[in-house]
């Protein structure tokens, strides 16, 4: 599996609506802003966010973006399928059946396939918060938070 760029903006986006203060809404232009992120861009990810149940929308000036549900109960599988990351390390292969090695490699890959996929669910995006916190504390930095 290999992040692409439209998964790691993604995680980028949800880290940055976790710090909101009650989870509130942020609008695009603040989160490519804070985040580093091409606003453009950003604005299509968060509409494939928000369909697929991570984030709301609201309109007005106190509008934006914002978690649909707590941090905990967000996954980073859920995240990177939202935006149409796979994880099938080979996709559309079909083992030939005079080939053991061929079959024996397949189940491999398959088997390592579900472990990670079975990883990624367990990682939520409170975890992923955690984890930049600790690794900025790490370097010393503790004034703005930019994953």
């Amino acid at each position: 599996m290999k992040l692409t760029t439209r998964g790691h903006y993604s995680v980028k986006a949800l880290l940055d609506l976790s710090l909101q203060p009650d989870y509130g809404p942020a609008s695009v232009r603040a989160i490519a802003i804070r985040q580093g992120l091409p606003a453009p861009y950003l604005e299509k990810l968060l509409i494939e966010l928000r369909q697929a149940g991570l984030v709301n929308s609201s309109r007005g000036a106190q509008g934006g973006y914002q978690l649909a549900r707590s941090p905990a109960h967000i996954s980073l599988v859920q995240i990177l399928t939202a935006v149409g990351e796979t994880f099938d390390p080979l996709p559309r292969h079909i083992p030939d059946a005079d080939q053991s090695e061929d079959w024996v490699t397949f189940t491999l890959w398959r088997r390592l396939h579900q472990k990670l996929k079975a990883a990624l669910q367990d990682i939520s995006l409170e975890d992923l918060y955690y984890d930049a916190k600790s690794w900025q504390a790490a370097q010393g930095e503790t004034n703005n938070f930019m994953v």
